[in-house]
C-alpha cells in the first residue's frame, strides 16, 4: 500500500470523525450532559489532528490544535458548554471539514474564515472576553497556543539521557522548565501493541529526564495476571517545551494510560533512591530504558517485613495454587477474545467493485431467467428434475441478489447529517433562529440513491428555511415559539423509502402563488384551481415568489431540480400545507436502482413492465361498471366510487383507437398527487423481479417509459413511468418536459 492509498483511508477516516464530531455537538447543544459525548467529541477532533499532523498537513493541524484546547477545557470541566460556546463550537467544526475537504483536494480556505475562529476558540481556553465576530487575530500570537508542538519522528533508537538527571540543588537552566509526569499505563496499551519504554523514550527527545519505575504495585505471583499492567513510572522533564509537548509524546497512549503532568520538581517523590523504604512512600526504582531484562527482585530484608508475601512468592507449596490461578485467568482471557472476536466486524471496499459485482449479479438473474424460458419451452413434465433443480436455482439466485443489494444498502445518517450545517447556515444568513430535529436517520437505502438525494434535499431546506419559516418576530407575534423546527425523517414503506420535510412556519401563501403564477403567465386569471394544484405550481421551472434574488433564492431555480431529480431516481413528491401551520414536502424513492419487482403485462402486442409498488389491485372490468365522461374520457367503478380509466396503448401511441376495456385487465395504480388512476392493459404475464437498464444511457429518452430491462426470453422490455402516464392522461403532453410543467 503506498503512500496516497494512506491517506485517501485517513480522509475517509476523517468524514466519520466529522460526522461523529458533528452528532456530539448538537447532542451537547440539545442538553446531553453525559460526559462521554464531550470524550467523543474531543477524541474526533483529536484524531483528525494526529493524522493530519503526519501527512503534513499544517493549517488542519494547526486549527484542529487550537479546537482541541478549547474542547479539552470543557472535559475538564475548566468551562462550561454555554450556548454561545456550542455555536462557536459547530462553526468550527464546518470550518474543519472545508479544512479537510481542502487538504484533500488541493484547496485552500481563506484566512478571514479561520482567523476569527481561532481568536474566538482561544479567548473561551483562556477564559477572556469573547471577541467580536471575525475579528483579527493579533499579528504574533503566542505560539504555544495556536501551534502544536512538532511532531516526532517513527525512529525507536534509543536516546542517551542521565536517569539520576540532576542534583536537588542543581539550578534549572534559563528559559527551561521542569515537570513532574506520573505514567500509569493500563493493560489495553500493551493488547493494543504498544509500548511504555517507547513512549518514554519520545519523551527523552524533548529534554533531560529522571525515570523512576515504582513496582508497589506488583502482586504474588498466584496472582499475577500475565497480561496485566502492574509497573508505573514516575519521571522529572526538564525542557525548553511547554506541557503541551510533553502530552504530545503520550498522545497515541492518553486513552490507556493514567497520565498527570504537574509544573515544577516533586522532591519527596525523587529522593535518594538508596535511601530505606519507610522514608520513601513512592518505593522509587532507577529505571533504565535500554535493558528492560532484569526486574527488581525481593530482597532478604523485604521478604523478612513481608513474610507473607515472601512466603506466596518463593515457597513451593504454593505453586500449584499459582499454576491454578494462572489457568483460570488465561481461560478468562481466552473467553473476553473469543467476545471481540465475535464482534462484527467490517473492511474497505472500493465502490466499483460492489457495481461490478452488481451487474453480474443482474447479468446471472436475466441468465436463470431465460434458462427457466428454454426449459418450459421444451419441457413438459412440471415436475421433472429439470424444473425442480431451476426452482432451487432461483429461489438461490434471489438470495444472492438480495444479499448483493444490501451490501449497497447504507444509512441516510450522513445525508441528515450534512443538512444541519446547511440549516445553521441559511439561518445565520436570514437572521431566523432554527432547529433541525432528524428522525429515521438507521433507514437504510442504495448507495446510489443515498449520493442522488443530497442535491433535492439540499434545495428543500434551503426553501423550508428561507420561505417556509418565519422571522422571530413574526414567529411571536404569532404566539409561536421565536425557534422554528424543522423536521426531517426517513422510513419504509411498502417497499419504498420515504422522506419527510416539514416546518412549523407559515405554510404556503397560495393567494401570492395564484398571483406570481398569472403574472409569470403560467395560468390565466380565470382558472379555477384546487389548492393541491396551487402548491404544485412552485415547482414550474422559473418559478419564484421572492421580492428580490438574494444569494439565498429569487432566480427560480429550486423546486424544479428537486423535481426533476426525484423523478429521475423513479420517485415522486407531494406537498402536505397549512396556512399557519405549516408545510410537509415527502418524497416516496424506490430503496435501489438496480432491481425491482414488477407485473409484467402485454398492451397492444408490446410487453410492459408496471413497478409492483405503483400496483394498489388488478382488476376484470365488467360492462356494467364502465361509464363514459366527456368526449373521450371513461371511468370504471370500484366499490361505490368511480376512478379515470387510462389506455395505456393510446397514451404510449401504440394504437390510436382506444381499445374494449372488458377485454383487458385493470391495474389500479397509486400515482405522485393525483391519487388513484386504472390503467387498462391486454393481459398480464405474471410477477417477476427484473434487472433495471438505463434506457437513455443506452438509447435515448423515451417519453412514459422509465427504463428497460432483459426478459427471460432475450427480449427488451420497456418499464412504464405510472406517474408520467397518469399526468399525461390529465390532458397534458407526453414529452420529456411533460412532468416539469405539470401543475398537479
Amino acid at each position: 500500500m503506498d503512500m496516497n492509498e494512506i491517506k485517501e483511508i485517513f480522509f475517509q477516516e476523517c468524514e466519520e470523525q466529522l460526522a461523529e464530531l458533528e452528532s456530539g455537538l448538537l447532542r451537547l447543544n440539545d442538553g446531553d450532559t453525559d460526559p462521554e459525548t464531550v470524550n467523543a467529541v474531543f477524541r474526533a477532533v483529536h484524531s483528525i489532528k494526529g493524522g493530519a499532523g503526519a501527512f503534513g498537513l499544517d493549517d488542519l493541524v494547526s486549527f484542529a490544535h487550537v479546537f482541541e484546547t478549547t474542547l479539552d477545557c470543557v472535559r475538564s470541566n475548566k468551562l462550561e458548554a454555554s450556548p454561545d460556546l456550542l455555536k462557536v463550537m459547530l462553526r468550527s467544526a464546518d470550518v474543519l471539514a472545508d479544512l479537510t475537504a481542502a487538504s484533500r483536494d488541493g484547496g485552500k480556505v481563506e484566512t478571514s474564515r479561520t482567523s476569527g475562529l481561532v481568536a474566538e476558540l482561544e479567548a473561551y481556553a483562556k477564559g477572556q472576553p469573547r471577541p467580536a465576530a471575525g475579528a483579527p487575530v493579533a499579528a504574533n500570537p503566542d505560539p504555544a497556543a495556536s501551534t502544536p508542538a512538532p511532531a516526532d519522528d517513527n525512529g525507536f533508537e534509543p536516546v542517551p539521557f542521565s536517569f539520576d538527571g540532576f542534583d536537588d540543588d542543581e539550578a534549572v537552566g534559563e528559559g527551561r522548565s521542569v515537570f513532574t509526569v506520573r505514567f500509569k499505563p493500563r493493560s489495553d496499551l500493551y493488547a493494543k501493541g504498544n509500548e511504555a519504554v517507547l513512549l518514554i523514550r519520545d519523551l527523552a527527545k524533548i529534554g533531560e529526564l529522571q525515570v523512576h519505575c515504582q513496582v508497589d504495585q506488583l502482586p504474588s505471583i498466584d496472582l499475577l495476571d500475565p497480561e496485566g499492567a502492574y509497573f508505573s513510572w514516575l519521571i522529572r522533564v526538564e525542557t525548553d517545551k511547554d506541557e503541551e509537548a510533553i502530552r504530545q509524546a503520550f498522545e497515541f497512549a492518553e486513552w490507556d494510560a493514567e497520565i498527570e503532568i504537574t509544573a515544577g520538581a516533586d522532591d519527596e517523590a525523587f529522593a535518594d533512591p538508596d535511601a530505606s523504604a519507610a522514608d520513601q512512600p513512592m518505593a522509587p526504582v532507577p529505571f533504565d530504558l535500554n535493558l528492560l531484562d532484569d526486574l527488581p527482585v525481593v530482597s532478604d530484608e523485604a521478604a523478612a517485613s513481608e513474610p507473607a508475601m515472601a512466603e506466596a512468592a518463593l515457597a513451593p507449596a504454593n505453586l500449584p495454587l499459582a499454576a491454578k490461578a494462572i489457568a483460570a485467568e488465561v481461560e478468562k482471557k481466552e473467553a473476553t477474545v473469543a467476545a471481540v472476536s465475535a464482534a462484527p466486524q467490517t473492511i474497505r471496499v472500493d465502490l466499483d467493485r460492489v457495481d461490478r459485482l452488481i451487474n453480474l449479479v443482474g447479468e446471472l438473474v436475466i441468465n436463470q431467467a431465460m434458462l427457466a424460458q428454454s426449459v418450459v419451452e421444451n419441457e413438459s413434465g412440471s415436475s421433472s428434475a429439470i424444473n425442480l433443480g431451476l426452482e432451487e436455482l432461483q429461489q438461490l439466485t434471489r438470495e444472492i441478489q438480495d444479499s448483493v443489494m444490501a451490501i449497497r444498502a447504507q444509512p441516510v445518517k450522513p445525508v441528515f447529517q450534512r443538512m444541519g450545517r446547511i440549516v445553521r447556515e441559511i439561518a445565520d444568513m436570514t437572521n431566523k433562529q432554527v432547529r433541525l430535529v432528524t428522525e429515521g436517520e438507521n433507514t437504510e437505502v442504495d448507495k446510489t440513491v443515498i449520493d442522488k438525494i443530497a442535491e433535492p434535499l439540499t434545495h428543500m431546506i434551503r426553501n423550508a428555511v428561507d420561505h417556509g419559516l418565519e422571522t422571530p418576530e413574526k414567529r411571536t407575534a404569532a404566539g409561536k415559539n421565536a425557534e422554528g423546527v424543522l423536521r426531517l425523517s426517513a422510513k419504509h414503506r411498502s417497499g419504498r423509502i420515504v422522506i419527510e420535510i416539514a416546518d412549523d412556519g407559515a405554510g404556503i401563501d397560495r393567494d401570492r402563488v395564484r398571483f406570481k403564477a398569472i403574472e409569470n403567465g403560467l395560468i390565466t386569471p380565470d382558472s379555477n384551481l384546487s389548492d393541491e394544484e396551487i402548491d404544485n405550481l412552485i415547482f414550474h421551472p422559473g418559478f419564484s415568489t421572492a421580492d428580490k434574488i438574494s444569494d439565498i433564492s429569487g432566480r427560480g431555480v429550486g423546486m424544479d431540480v428537486v423535481k426533476r431529480s426525484i423523478q429521475a431516481l423513479g420517485g415522486r413528491i407531494s406537498i402536505t400545507s397549512r396556512p399557519g401551520k405549516g408545510s410537509v414536502f415527502t418524497m416516496s424513492l424506490p430503496l435501489t436502482l438496480a432491481v425491482l419487482d414488477g407485473m409484467v403485462v402485454t398492451v397492444a402486442n408490446q410487453t410492459l413492465v408496471v413497478p409492483l409498488t405503483a400496483i394498489v389491485e388488478t382488476l376484470q372490468p365488467e360492462k356494467k361498471d364502465i361509464h363514459s365522461f366527456g368526449p373521450s374520457q371513461r371511468l370504471i367503478a370500484i366499490r361505490e366510487t368511480f376512478c379515470p380509466l387510462v389506455d395505456v396503448g393510446n397514451i404510449l401511441n401504440f394504437r390510436s383507437d382506444l381499445a374494449d376495456p372488458v377485454a383487458g385487465v385493470a391495474l389500479l395504480v397509486e400515482s405522485e398527487g393525483g391519487g388513484q388512476r386504472a390503467l387498462m392493459v391486454d393481459a398480464i404475464q405474471g410477477q417477476r423481479q427484473v434487472v433495471i437498464k438505463s434506457l437513455e444511457a443506452n438509447y435515448t429518452n423515451v417519453p412514459g417509459i422509465a427504463a428497460a430491462t432483459i426478459l427471460g426470453d432475450g427480449r427488451v422490455a420497456l418499464i412504464l413511468d405510472v406517474d408520467a402516464v397518469v399526468i399525461a392522461s390529465r390532458g397534458q403532453p407526453l414529452s420529456s418536459e411533460m412532468a416539469l410543467a405539470a401543475t398537479g
